[in-house]
Parts: C-alpha cells; structure tokens; sequence
C-alpha cells in the first residue's frame, strides 16, 4: 500500500462527516431564506473550515505521492475545490469525499457496484442540483426557479434527460449547472446500458456452462 493509499485510508471517515457537515451548512441558508444571521454566520464558518481541512489535505496527499504532477492532474477535481473556492456551484465538489467512501463501500460485482453508483448518483445529482441551482437562480432577475420543489423538479427532469422545459436556469451559473446534470444523466443512460449488458452476456454464459 502506498503512503498516499495509507493516508486516505486513515481520513476517509473524518472526510466523510466533515462532506457531510458542509451539505448541511451549505444546504440550510438555501433552504431557509429567513435564518437567523447569527447561525447563518456560524454555518458560513463552519463551510469554510471545512475548505480549510479539504486544502490541507490535498496538499497531505501532494507531498506523500510518489509523481505530484501526475497525482494532481488525476485529481483535478480536488484542486479546483482548492483553487475555486468561491464559485458557489463548485463548492460542492467537497462532497466527493462521500463518492471515495462509497467506492471502497460498494459490493465486488459490476452489476452492484454499478447499480449502487446508478442509484447514489442519481439521488445526489437531483438533490444536489437543485440545491445549486436554487442558490443561483432564487434573486436573480426573470428568474423561474425561486422555491426547492421547482428547483427539485427541474434537476429531476434534466439528469433524467426528460426536460420538459416549464423551468428553466436564467444565469450563466445555473445554466452550467444545467450542463453538468445533463452529462450526468448521460452517464446514467449509458452506465445502465453496460450494466445490463454485463449481467445478459453472464447469464448467458452461466447457462452455457450449465
């Protein structure tokens, strides 16, 4: 096992409950406009402890890896939660850490380890976009998506690939957003296709055998 292997190992859970406490402290202010200024403020710091401990460590994983430009270039996604940590669309990328805990989680077989990224992906994607979207679209002019059951519809139509367009992002960040989901709901699309697949040419082979 490598050094870096070995960190991860060791930080995967504290990861995990701090991506979690983000979702919460990202979650609230959207979801409740009217919250108080003071939890809002203790929720705002306790975001950005968060981005602190995810810097520290990536720059941990940095120094213990053997190739850090290789490294950095196959985690790109933990440096842009480093390098953006402004973009409000982009500070959910934080909330990969679960995505590590449910790879190391997921059952051996391809059809389950499949079916177990189809369906957390899917959940995550609708209920994550549509917070985003929602963060980004709520005050913003001509907008069309200023309540969480819109915004959880519209994610829900556009990672399923539906879009039946009565809600539609007005930003240049909920407009990304919408890109995201949309090549999300691709994946989906063709990961259920491979998955399928694989469990007709190995039930096919089985009975062969048999």
């Amino acid at each position: 096992m490598s050094r870096v292997e070995s960190w991860e190992r060791r930080t995967e859970i504290p990861l995990l409950l701090l991506a979690i406490a983000f979702l919460v402290a990202y979650a609230w202010p959207i979801l409740d406009p009217s919250l108080d200024r003071d939890l809002a403020s203790v929720l705002t710091r306790l975001s950005w402890t968060v981005w602190g401990v995810f810097v520290f460590d990536l720059l941990t994983r940095l120094a213990l890896a053997e190739n850090r430009l290789e490294y950095a270039r196959q985690h790109w996604y933990d440096v842009a939660l480093v390098t953006l940590p402004r973009l409000r669309p982009l500070r959910l990328l934080r909330l990969l850490a679960l995505a590590r805990i449910l790879n190391r989680t997921a059952t051996r077989s391809l059809a389950g380890r499949v079916t177990l990224y189809v369906v957390g992906t899917a959940i995550g994607a609708c209920g994550l976009g549509a917070l985003a979207v929602l963060d980004a679209e709520r005050n913003a002019p001509g907008s069309n998506i200023t309540q969480f059951g819109d915004a959880l519809w519209w994610s829900t139509t556009t990672v399923t690939t539906v879009g039946y367009g009565d809600f539609f992002p007005v930003t240049t960040a909920g407009r990304l957003i919408a890109v995201a989901l949309m090549l999300v709901g691709i994946a989906l699309i063709g990961s259920v296709t491979a998955a399928v697949a694989a469990w007709f040419i190995g039930h096919v082979t089985s009975q062969r055998a048999d």
